[in-house]
């Protein structure tokens, strides 16, 4: 199998590398810059791209082995990896005068394999323009032997360069993310084109592999799974299931902060119709304890994570065969959590399945998904054949409704949020968008509402009211790592205030977020 290997240099978005290869079918690895030459002559990589960071080249000490040019295949630096590949064959990178974050275009040079007919417009000249994300504040300022410029703009005049005889291309912009319009291509064109690797990495095609190692790993072993629900623990639960059958237990933890009604749902969903062995385990009680005065979103997510784990070990001790503790940890939590395997990226916020274990956990981990994008999640969820009604659901984090209650949780803010939420979801379902033909909750990556534990005054009827405010939160995505807030119709954000106000007893106020990510996160906490 054709396979692209990508070495990190610690920038925020490398996992988009990864996802935008994989999106080309071809299968890909990320690993540390600081591998061996050794390692990568026997990974044998078809190509290799080199990432972003947030250093500069000449005064840091990642530093990848530059024996890497000498094996003969193509090889493709961002940013950072770009000024790397400049410096270690001969070129000069400095600080520069003009920093550039964020939107930016260059003139691209149409006889470019990397950039040939691309184009998002052209300018008075008639040349070819792209637009592209900028992130630097150091450049390429001379060029190694060999190279020549196929992009430029009057801030960065050596924007991409390239040696076609050698295979080796460099871009200073980030063709990763979304908002370089035809990155999407760029990175298509090296990798299928450039490196020629072949297409073969489909869900359908990992499953089989996927089991294979679930199967080897595991053993005889019995597996303990924390279902919640939600997209990744199905699917986990699922792929598990299919590679060792009766050895997996699901344990259902009602912590007290679910979603309404998604007890019931779960129950019915993997007891009843999948054949899943799952334990039912009401520990509302036992979160809420802990919870009390509890404020800092950290806290709450470390202490929602150890209350799981012992959770799960007091189920494990009841399966004297219990050996492995399996979790749906994907990639962006690893990301975010700087959790990687690099360890390179900056911590934005930790996650209960990747940050908030403690050493004393007695099972080990069992992790099938944790080298996946949500959309290959939900790609191999249906591929396994679970209901596109499951595996489609917007994504609810690990800790729940704890980190969309701002502040201490208690058990009246939790009972309010239910009630909000789930009018919030009903009424994206019913509202049908007519350009598109899809309703409201399809067309939004993530909604949710979030408790705020401050009260505003209002008016019902003749009465004075002083109750709490909900902010309602719908973001459009395709990778979760960035997001713009959902633009939802002002009937339907009116239609949704108006339900929650006079069904739900103790809010007289709804705001609607439009924050994107970034600066925000996705979640509020």
């Amino acid at each position: 199998m054709d396979k692209i290997l990508i070495l990190d240099f610690g920038s925020q978005v490398t996992q988009l590398i990864a996802r935008r290869v994989r999106e080309a079918h071809v299968y890909s690895e990320l690993h540390s810059f600081d591998v061996s030459i050794d390692f990568i002559r026997e990974f044998k990589p078809t190509g290799i791209i080199l990432s972003g960071g947030p250093n500069s080249v000449y005064e840091s000490d990642y530093q990848a082995d530059p024996k890497l040019f000498e094996l003969g295949i193509p090889v493709l630096g961002i940013c950072y990896g770009m000024q790397w590949m400049a410096e270690s064959l001969g070129g000069k990178v400095e600080a520069g005068t003009v920093r550039e974050f964020g939107f930016a275009e260059i003139n691209s040079q149409e006889n470019s394999k990397l950039f040939g007919g691309l184009e998002d417009r052209k300018n008075s000249a008639g040349e070819s323009l792209l637009e592209v994300w900028m992130s630097h504040g150091d450049k390429v300022t001379a060029l190694p032997a060999g190279f020549s410029v196929i992009a430029s703009n009057d801030a960065c005049p050596i924007a991409a360069i390239s040696d076609e005889a050698r295979g080796f291309y460099a871009v200073q912009f980030h063709p990763e993310v979304t908002h370089t319009l035809k990155g999407r291509e760029m990175i298509n064109r090296f990798v299928l084109d450039i490196c020629g690797a072949k297409p073969s990495w489909t869900m359908p095609n990992y499953i089989d592999v996927a089991v294979a190692k679930i199967r080897e790993q595991v053993g005889s072993d019995e597996v303990i799974l924390g279902l919640s629900g939600g997209v990744d623990s199905s699917v986990a639960a699922a792929l598990i299931h299919r590679a060792i059958g009766n050895q997996l237990t699901c344990v259902f933890v009602d912590n007290g902060l679910l979603r309404l009604n998604e007890g019931k749902q779960v129950m019915a969903t993997f007891a009843e119709h999948l054949g899943v062995k799952v334990i039912h385990v009401d520990a509302s009680a036992q979160f809420m304890g802990h919870l009390a005065g509890v404020t800092d979103p950290e806290a709450k997510r470390k202490i929602i994570g150890r209350e799981f784990v012992e959770v799960f070990q007091a189920e494990s001790a009841k399966l004297p065969s219990a050996k492995w503790l399996a979790q749906g940890t994907i990639y962006p939590d690893v990301i975010e959590s700087a959790g990687a395997k690099t360890g390179k990226a900056h911590t934005i916020k930790s996650h209960h399945n990747v940050g908030g274990l403690p050493e004393t956990m007695k099972l080990s981990l069992l992790e099938p998904l944790r080298e996946l994008f949500k959309d290959e999640v939900r790609e191999l969820g249906v591929a396994l054949g679970l209901a596109p009604e499951l595996v489609y659901r917007h994504p609810f984090p690990g800790p729940g409704l704890g980190v969309r209650i701002l502040g201490e949780v208690k058990q009246e803010y939790a009972d309010l949020l239910r009630f909000a939420d789930a009018i919030f979801i009903e009424e994206l379902r019913a509202a049908v968008d007519e350009k598109t033909g899809k309703n409201w909750y399809e067309l939004t990556s993530q909604a949710f509402v979030v408790f705020l534990p401050v009260k505003s005054v209002g008016v019902m009827g003749d009465g004075r009211t002083y109750d709490y405010v909900v902010a309602l939160r719908a973001v459009v995505t395709s990778d979760f790592m960035t997001a713009k807030w959902a633009e939802l119709p002002y009937d339907l954000l009116g239609k949704v205030s108006n339900r929650i106000i006079n069904e739900v007893k103790g809010i007289n106020r709804v705001v609607y977020d439009v924050s994107g990510k970034p600066p925000a996160t996705i979640e509020w906490e």
